[in-house]
């Protein structure tokens, strides 16, 4: 009888409910443990025979990675938004955990990759810069609502330049309206400043990594976008075909379709026109698609083999926003092979078809 273990954690901020289930799928023991290393350690050093855990992708995910890989013989951090489908009716910790280990045992999960430990400054520094440009995106947002909310008209990018902000506090009624702009001015002013030292951290990060410097060879890609980029792909061997990349990007094609065969003489026949496209993936890292999509805008822009490939093609009629999508599917499948094989850019290996 097999000896494999399949258990669930269900891991919450102070405690983490434990499923442990045979290959047969019978319970073998559950208990709720500290969210803390040295209990789990120890529960998992108590069992026997060949351990494959599984616990959901959030906030203590990647510590529990790198704490518990190498104790077990399988890890698998999974994908809450798929597992919501698959575990349905009464939901508590002990069913989550439950159900965590059944799923693992019979393979439905969906896994998360998460990358070696020496990418994790880089990560870091990443996931900072991100979440400032968001922050400053919001509180940028705020001040243009402030002004329409009073009827003032701040189409454009004015309305953020510190040489322009007396004129436009001046539209604003003395007291607290004011104040309140002011204080907006002040918070978008710190978050650029602090904008600025994560962006220059990120670059001096990513130029430890030898592939950084091959990789900005490529149109389109600057220091900062290969810094983002190497951070959130990490690695170019979990993606086996370019079309991995691209569903992963967001630059993959979904094709839709029924009755796809029909009966004729005897025999089952394709239909023509049984598939068709409804447009790109909607599961993907939204990050990963503004690097590829940017970077496509800027490589059709400067004398080179993409802009020879867009612009007769838009003069033929085709859809701009179609060429686009193209270029950037062609980026990444540079960027792919090139990562993998550890060549250098030229211009005349691209494709024009």
């Amino acid at each position: 009888m097999s000896d494999d273990k399949y258990i669930g954690f269900d891991v919450h901020r102070a405690t983490t409910v434990v499923s442990v289930m045979n290959a047969a799928g019978r319970e073998l023991d559950t208990t709720i443990l500290p969210t803390q290393p040295q209990p789990l350690i120890r529960y998992l050093d108590g069992l026997h025979g060949r351990l494959h855990l599984t616990l959901e992708e959030g906030t203590y995910s990647a510590w529990l990675y790198d704490l518990l890989e190498w104790r077990v013989a399988e890890l698998v951090v999974c994908d809450p938004r798929r597992n919501a489908l698959l575990k349905e009716g009464n939901k508590t910790d002990h069913t989550d955990a439950h159900k965590l280990a059944d799923l693992l045992r019979t393979g439905m999960l969906r896994p998360v990759y998460h990358g070696s430990r020496g990418l994790r400054n880089l990560q870091d520094l990443a996931h900072a810069y991100l979440a400032l440009v968001k922050d400053t995106t919001r509180v940028m947002n705020r001040i243009k609502a402030f002004y329409r909310s009073r009827g003032i008209d701040c189409a454009g990018r004015g309305v953020y330049s510190p040489k322009r902000r007396e004129s436009w506090l001046e539209r604003l009624l003395a007291g607290a309206s004011r104040l309140r702009a002011e204080l907006l001015y002040d918070e978008l002013e710190q978050l650029r400043k602090l904008r600025r030292k994560a962006r220059q951290a990120l670059l001096l990060e990513s130029r430890k990594h030898t592939v950084a410097a091959r990789l900005r060879e490529i149109p389109g890609f600057g220091p900062l976008r290969v810094a983002l980029l190497i951070t959130l792909l990490q690695t170019p061997h979990r993606f086996r075909t370019r079309r991995k990349l691209w569903t992963y990007a967001g630059l993959g094609l979904v094709q839709a379709g029924s009755s796809e065969y029909g009966w004729v003489e005897g025999r089952p026949v394709r239909r023509r026109h049984a598939l068709q496209l409804r447009g790109l993936n909607r599961n993907h890292r939204p990050e990963l698609k503004e690097i590829f999509k940017s970077a496509a805008l800027a490589a059709i822009r400067q004398p080179g083999p993409f802009k020879d490939y867009y612009e007769p093609r838009a003069q033929q009629g085709v859809d701009p926003a179609i060429l686009r999508v193209t270029v950037a599917r062609k980026l990444a499948a540079l960027t792919l092979s090139l990562w993998k094989k550890g060549g250098r850019y030229q211009a005349e290996g691209v494709k024009q078809a």
